[in-house]
């Protein structure tokens, strides 16, 4: 079994996230993709973030028609602030111990994965897959490969055939293009403040969450 986690703030989900999470799991042949919004990002600060259950409940409205697609609830139970090492540990003690699990990131988040927790450890655990998309070109090759050389390990070689990052005793770093999707969960806030309509950008049942609990209508 393969199994994809994709963690982000989800604030709120929308098509972009979408978007990019069916290409990875088509593209990695997924049996099963893992959306994990966080409770507490510790990278960001906390106004503008709607509430941990409501983030997780339009997460589970926007993929509830999804194949393969689960939510997980581990961040927003969980006390404390959310660290990506802590999950994954959940994660590998949770599933078939044959599972196969990789962890999605984007370039932005993988640049500054060296202020994680810990984040030597996640190398150690499993293969990363990180999402470069539209934005991210000014991440040239030897950029990326000198950050993963020096904040990493300097062992990491490139290989052409898998697009990846090799090592001999640690996981691999898979490099992915994505598909353009021109919005951002900032974006949509804006929109929601001029109560515009959200058509196309968030999922309906999405659209519907918002508009009767009211969120993102002023600033958190």
């Amino acid at each position: 079994m393969r199994i994809g986690l994709f963690g982000g703030t989800f604030n709120p989900i929308h098509f972009g996230h979408i978007h990019v999470s069916k290409e990875i799991k088509n593209k990695f042949e997924l049996d099963q993709l893992y959306m994990i919004p966080s409770a507490i990002p510790p990278h960001k600060k906390r106004q503008g973030v709607a509430d941990a259950r409501d983030r997780l409940n339009m997460t589970r409205l926007a993929v509830s028609s999804l194949d393969g697609y689960l939510v997980s609830d581990v961040e927003i139970t969980r006390s404390g602030p959310s660290y990506t090492v802590d999950t994954i540990d959940y994660f590998k003690n949770t599933l078939p111990e044959n599972a196969k699990i990789f962890l999605i990131l984007g370039m932005d988040a993988f640049l500054e994965i060296d202020t994680w927790k810990s984040y030597k450890k996640l190398f150690t655990k499993l293969p990363l897959i990180i999402m470069s998309r539209p934005g991210t070109e000014h991440v040239g090759f030897q950029e990326l490969s000198s950050h993963i050389r020096e904040k990493i390990s300097n062992h990491y070689y490139f290989q052409k055939n898998c697009n990846c990052f090799k090592h001999q005793t640690k996981q691999s770093i898979y490099l992915v293009k994505v598909s353009p999707y021109d919005i951002s969960s900032t974006d949509i806030r804006k929109i929601i403040r001029r109560k515009q309509s959200l058509k196309y950008l968030v999922p309906e049942k999405v659209e519907q969450y918002i508009k009767n609990k009211g969120l993102y209508l002023h600033d958190i």
